[in-house]
Formats: structure tokens, C-alpha cells, sequence
């Protein structure tokens, strides 16, 4: 039985590492694995588990095939590694920080996937940027406007889930996301 590709999106800020990271152990103890994408940014600047690669590294590789999918976003390039076939072909539900910009593609080449939207109400995304302390009051306001419009144009079906209260209950509510779709 085929697995299942979980596609996660969400504004910079919405917490979708975070999730990530707490989601970790409870996912993997239903089978779900969680795929470590490669990018062009300094390990230390990644925030997030995964594998970071000069732009000359990351050009070989996706001209190597080494990428089941991959993009450009923000000046940065993201690869999603081939093995997730693998892990899907062995029945593996499979999920991923992507790309809005690269929903429609991701789709063409995995038609069953799972889009799921992650969103945050816009005081609290504003508390935490504010806490994160990476911005000025400006910038803040500015990133708030983007993220208020960052589902336009995304085709369905997607799936929203509020990551606005306690990370436990996003992981909770990803878990019953899953348990709805099967996995």
C-alpha cells in the first residue's frame, strides 16, 4: 500500500518547525516520517533540521537526480530528498515543510498529497516576532501584511490547522488531522 505525502505550509513565523520538532516522537511512533530538506543557508542560520549546502553542492545534486522535488524561494533553493518515494512506496505516511509557491507541482507529481495550511492569528504572530527580536516594529507590520495574504491563490483542497494556542495542542490537532486522512 502506498503511503501518504503530507505537504506542510505556512507564513515565516507560523511555527511550522517548532511543530516539526514537537510533532517529532509522536509521529514517528505511527510510522510517519519526516523529511530533512536541503538548502542553501548556513547550518547556523537554518532554524530548522536540515541539511545546509552551498549553491554549487545543491546545483550537483539536482542535476544528479539526488531530488525528488525542488525549488527557488527568498534566494534560497530547497530539495526535497528522492527517498521519500522510497519511504512512500513502503506504505510510509510522509510529511514536509514546502513550498506555497510549488503546491501546484508538488500535486502534478503527487496527486493523493495531503496539503495542510498552517496559520497563526495575527497577535500572535505579532508576539512572537516581536519575542524573536530578528525584526523592528516595521518590518513586523510589513511580514504581518504578507502573511494575512499568504492562502491566496492556493488551490484546494487544504487542510488549515491554527497553530495560534499551545504548540501541545497543534500537535494534537496535526495528530487527528492525520488520524482524518488516514494516517
Amino acid at each position: 500500500m502506498a503511503g501518504k505525502l503530507i505537504y506542510l505550509m505556512g507564513p515565516s513565523g507560523s511555527g511550522k518547525d517548532s511543530l516539526l520538532q514537537a510533532a517529532a516522537a509522536p509521529l514517528a511512533a505511527r510510522g510517519c516520517r519526516i523529511v530533512r530538506r536541503v538548502i542553501t543557508r548556513s547550518a547556523e542560520a537554518l532554524g530548522e533540521d536540515a541539511e545546509a549546502v552551498s549553491r554549487e553542492v545543491f546545483d550537483a545534486l539536482e542535476r544528479s537526480g539526488a531530488f525528488a522535488m525542488s525549488w527557488r524561494a527568498n534566494g534560497l533553493c530547497y530539495g526535497i530528498p528522492r527517498h521519500i518515494d522510497d519511504w512512500l512506496a513502503e506504505g510510509h505516511a510522509v510529511l514536509l515543510n514546502g513550498s506555497r509557491a510549488y503546491l501546484a507541482e508538488a500535486r502534478r507529481r503527487y496527486p493523493g498529497l495531503l496539503a495542510v495550511l498552517l496559520q497563526v492569528a495575527p497577535d500572535a504572530l505579532r508576539k512572537r516576532l516581536t519575542a524573536r527580536g530578528r525584526e523592528n516594529p516595521t518590518e513586523i507590520e510589513a511580514r504581518l501584511a504578507r502573511n494575512a495574504t499568504f492562502a491566496e491563490g492556493l488551490q484546494g483542497p487544504l487542510r488549515i490547522l491554527d497553530n495560534s494556542a499551545a504548540l501541545t495542542d497543534s500537535v494534537q490537532h496535526l495528530l487527528k488531522l492525520l488520524d482524518d486522512a488516514g494516517h
